[in-house]
């Protein structure tokens, strides 16, 4: 317990400093306002982003199977703390119909493990656009953000997997080269396009997209057809097996939206391992699907909730026969000191059993109030993601605030349940609490 007061005294401390740093820099913004055209004209060149502190505390769970696997060897501490900091910049320049856009990201970490930065190009692409805007041509780095889910997007088939407990944080793209050809009419069909995507793989080119030395074709025909959005997207290629996909949205009435995704991947490889050690593939063809909704009451609660069916993901059984490989592995490791089964355990996890939420079946809900109580610039959400299969989940209660534009002050309390060998119930941790002061510039 006395540990765990010194952290939280250290993350008080750390709020205070952040507030005293930046509440002046609002006062003096506001008594500096002033209102200038030439301000908001569009600029040639354009530059923006980021700089974010973000402590976290975990509060570890010693009996769990993820525990022994990532902590075999460290010290038993009840609770651990970790510091981000992050910075990320976006620029553009645009001369007629040219645009270049970049964004770099850079995150040092400080944790159990010590000190790590990391620094990435998540975009870096240029833009072309006909004469007449309806031919756009893009080269580069880039994030194409396909479907329509809000938490999971299986179709997103030339994306990275968004991270379910922050949707909207930005991604890292892929190098890509992309046409999109926009036509609009007057009848039911609104707007038309076409959207062909090459996404070459090579050797430190895309390499964590699949099998190098291939290339790989992707498109997306959209239709706006009486006033419902329509994606139907395809990928082929020698680096992923071939998948298909569809998605729509549709606003039912000004704030009841509804939307759906759904992929067919054909002869995907997953990757299983039993109690005893043995590993084996199974390739099948699979389905996956998201439903939803997103709903804004007249007291200005916002409700998204979802349903997630992964046919990529493993039952119930596979994932307790995981979780007791790991746990042999760890008895063998106390009696023997030999970790070599829990160092396999640890090759095999990432790409498999390690992805977010890699079972079959969950529910997502998030329920957010803008200005609860009447509090200017503050707003609270809850969230929870359910998995369906093991009776297992997260909730995230959090609160946010915005004492002037350019900054963002946020806590986050994450906590997991569920039984042994569940999803959520094997996690290291069994609640997490953050802050996060993010300053845009």
């Amino acid at each position: 317990m006395q540990h765990l007061r010194e952290h939280l005294i250290k993350h008080l401390i750390t709020t205070l400093f952040l507030l005293a740093l930046f509440l002046p820099l609002s006062l003096t913004r506001a008594e500096e306002y002033s209102f200038d055209l030439a301000e908001i004209e569009k600029k040639a060149c354009q530059f923006g982003g980021y700089i974010e502190f973000r402590p976290l505390l975990y509060g570890l769970d010693k009996d769990a199977s993820l525990y022994k696997l990532k902590l075999y060897n460290r010290n038993k501490e009840n609770v651990h703390d970790e510091y981000n900091v992050t910075l990320q910049i976006n620029a553009s320049y645009e001369k007629g119909k040219a645009k270049l856009y970049t964004k770099l990201n850079t995150t040092i970490t400080n944790s159990y493990l010590g000190w790590d930065d990391d620094t990435a190009l998540y975009e870096g692409y240029l833009s072309l656009k006909s004469s007449s805007s309806a031919l756009f041509f893009d080269i580069g780095k880039k994030t194409v953000k396909w479907g329509k889910g809000y938490a999971w997007n299986p179709a997103a088939f030339v994306d990275r997997a968004k991270n379910p407990d922050d949707p909207e944080l930005s991604m890292e793209g892929f190098i890509i080269a992309s046409v999109d050809y926009i036509k609009s009419f007057s009848g039911p069909l609104q707007t038309f396009s076409y959207t062909p995507v090459i996404v070459p793989v090579y050797e430190h080119i895309n390499e964590d997209f699949g099998n190098i030395d291939h290339i790989n074709f992707a498109q997306k025909i959209y239709l706006l057809f009486y006033d419902t959005d329509i994606d139907l997207m395809a990928l082929t290629g020698a680096s992923k097996t071939s998948r298909f996909g569809l998605d729509f949205s549709r606003n039912v009435t000004s704030n009841f939206e509804i939307h759906g995704e759904f992929a067919l991947i054909n002869d995907f490889q997953k990757g299983i391992i039993t109690s005893d050690g043995i590993e084996h593939k199974i390739k099948d063809d699979t389905k996956s699907y998201v439903m939803g909704l997103r709903y804004l009451t007249e007291s200005d609660t916002t409700i998204i909730g979802e349903y997630y069916h992964n046919g990529t993901g493993y039952s119930q059984k596979e994932m307790h026969d995981y979780f007791s490989y790991i746990n042999k592995a760890y008895d063998s490791y106390i009696s023997s000191g030999d970790d070599g089964q829990l160092k396999k355990a640890l090759q095999i996890t990432p790409g498999n059993f390690g992805k977010p939420n890699p079972m079959k079946d969950y529910l997502y809900l998030r329920l957010s109030q803008k200005e609860p109580l009447d509090i200017l610039y503050f707003s609270a959400a809850l969230t929870t993601i359910y998995n369906l299969v093991d009776e297992s989940c997260s909730l995230s209660p959090e609160v946010q605030y915005q004492p002037f534009t350019n900054l963002e002050l946020m806590s986050k309390l994450t906590i997991l349940t569920g039984e042994g060998k569940s999803e959520f119930g094997e996690k290291r941790n069994n609640w997490k609490l953050e802050f996060r002061a993010r300053y845009y510039f």
